[in-house]
């Protein structure tokens, strides 16, 4: 998170070039969104299954990072996959994702419109509800996203689960007694999936990276160059991470 937003502050201000960052986490993190309730974790099963924590720059809800490709753009708003609207950006940045997983084999769609009820949020999961212009399988959501706009540029990340149980966040999560627990898992399943669940197929990090680095060269018309953050982006994340992303003054902050 404090790369994500060290890119985000040099591409804003165009000392660099916009950039896709691909990337994974280790060990498994809970991320949630920049104004979600701290009181929803329950920190001692996090503790105990040695899993981090930490608060995204981004809204949205509860995400527990684990077997899955991380993307993140970062721009200065009048660049051409993020200039308009938020919608008109997420409409450019979903068609791209979709490529991407028509590369994989993997046919699924973004539509604007879902038929289950939207703005839950008594419901701390990310994953129960599609948004607009989000990516579904058969219905199902598939590849969460969040934006922030600051300063001039723009952040797009998100979540794209390859394998693995998605409900294990709902035992770091906070319910008022197992009932509910219970029916957040089945709300879960019913809603989301992973490649592996949705399409029975086992796709690697370096498959779908690949097929991101692609599909964005070719659906945005980029000309795409593999660099290392430059070192006042390494050292503004560093600062960062001790500053904001590292500490309970911003991750417990709510």
């Amino acid at each position: 998170m404090a790369l994500d937003e060290a890119l985000l502050t040099s591409t804003s201000k165009k000392s660099t070039m916009p950039a896709l960052r691909l990337y994974s986490w280790n060990p498994p993190t809970l991320s949630l969104g920049y104004a979600q309730s701290i009181n929803e974790v329950d920190m001692n099963t996090l503790a105990r299954l040695g899993w981090d924590l930490v608060r995204r720059p981004t809204g949205g809800r509860a995400i527990l990072h684990t077997d899955e490709l991380t993307y993140s753009i970062t721009a200065p708003v009048d660049d051409q996959v993020v200039k308009g609207t938020l919608l008109e950006s997420y409409q450019r940045i979903s068609a791209a994702l979709l490529l991407a997983l028509s590369l994989l084999g993997i046919a699924a769609d973004a539509n604007r419109v879902y038929d289950v009820v939207q703005g839950n949020d008594k419901e701390p999961v990310c994953f129960e509800v599609p948004s607009n212009f989000e990516i579904t399988v058969s219905g199902k959501k598939l590849i969460g996203s969040a934006q922030a706009r600051k300063n001039g540029g723009v952040l797009q990340h998100g979540s794209l689960p390859l394998y693995g149980d998605l409900t294990r966040i709902t035992q770091v999560l906070n319910y008022p007694n197992e009932e509910k627990r219970v029916a957040g898992v089945s709300r879960l399943l019913d809603h989301a999936g992973t490649i592996l669940s949705l399409t029975g197929k086992k796709v690697s990090l370096g498959d779908a990276q690949k097929a991101f680095i692609a599909a964005f060269a070719e659906e945005c018309n980029l000309d795409l160059k593999q660099t290392d953050p430059s070192d006042e982006e390494n050292d503004l994340a560093r600062e960062l991470m001790l500053t904001k992303y590292g500490s309970k003054e911003w991750n417990h902050r709510i």
